[in-house]
């Protein structure tokens, strides 16, 4: 059987056939969560833009929507980082150096924080939340001239569940990013801080009525950081969340990701907190 598969950016190419993808590299962050590293089988670079997902294909099982969480730089190579929690993901993480996959995308819109240039940047994130936010944090490092304070607060359940430590250890020691650690529960002998990253708001260093806030995480660790920044003086349309909940198609045919008037495939997954936030407060929408 020949599969079929999209061109990047061909006049009228179907955004439901997947392009074939070959894992390079697997790396196991955490116990649950592993990193793929693909390339796409016909040497053609996939642009995206930092925040932007695709639906990635596991053949035979299913496919499931990701965020990329490699560097926009290199369009060359695609990374996902992925959380085992379902058959797709568990076929995912387990696919071996060699393995095709299929990738639809990049969908959606991204963190665009371009617009924050000039002013401090602060990223929140929890737990995975992590990845997500990781290109954004690289494109601003890439440019870091043109940002003021850039801060990256995150948390994690425990210190085992920290994604990225390498990244962490060398975005600090290299001076560009100050990074602000916490983890719900610190075992025997941990010396970093333990709570809840809703805690390091309110001493984090950064102008908030000139800086830019990016969040991701779970909405509940999203709505209670949304409330703290905003009490810190962000305004709402400085603010922004990472709503990746409920995506099927990506392209909003089936309409599984609606929330009220918008669709988080389309019209996100980041939105600006004016814009999401009175929804994140409604009962079962």
């Amino acid at each position: 059987m020949t599969l079929t598969t999209a061109q990047p950016d061909a006049p009228g190419a179907d955004p439901m056939v997947p392009r074939l993808f070959r894992v390079v590299h697997t790396r196991q962050d955490t116990r649950d969560t592993h990193t793929l590293v693909l390339e796409p089988t016909d040497g053609l670079p996939l642009p995206f833009r930092p925040g932007q997902f695709t639906m990635l294909h596991s053949f035979g099982v299913g496919e499931v929507p990701i965020s990329i969480s490699g560097d926009p730089a290199r369009p060359e190579v695609l990374e996902h980082t992925i959380r085992n929690v379902g058959a797709v993901t568990a076929s995912l993480v387990a696919a071996q150096p060699g393995t095709i996959l299929g990738v639809r995308g990049p969908f959606g819109h991204g963190w665009e924080v371009a617009d924050g240039k000039g002013g401090d940047v602060v990223f929140v994130a929890g737990g995975i939340g992590l990845a997500p936010l990781r290109p954004a944090i690289l494109e601003v490092i890439a440019q870091r001239a043109r940002y003021g304070r850039v801060l990256v607060l995150y948390g994690s359940r425990t210190p085992e569940d920290i994604l990225f430590e390498d990244d962490l250890r060398a975005w600090a020691r290299d001076g560009a990013v100050r990074i602000e650690t916490t983890v719900d529960n610190g075992p025997p002998g941990w010396a970093g801080r333990v709570g809840f990253v809703t805690d390091l708001v309110p001493r984090a260093g950064f102008d908030p009525v000139h800086a830019f806030a990016h969040i991701c995480g779970p909405e509940v660790m999203m709505r209670a950081v949304a409330t703290a920044l905003r009490d810190r003086g962000v305004s709402g349309t400085r603010l922004r969340l990472s709503m990746e909940r409920n995506m099927k198609c990506g392209i909003g045919l089936c309409g599984h990701c609606q929330l009220r008037e918008l669709f988080v495939c389309v019209d996100g997954p980041v939105f600006d907190h004016d814009r999401i936030g009175p929804l994140l407060s409604k009962w079962e929408l």
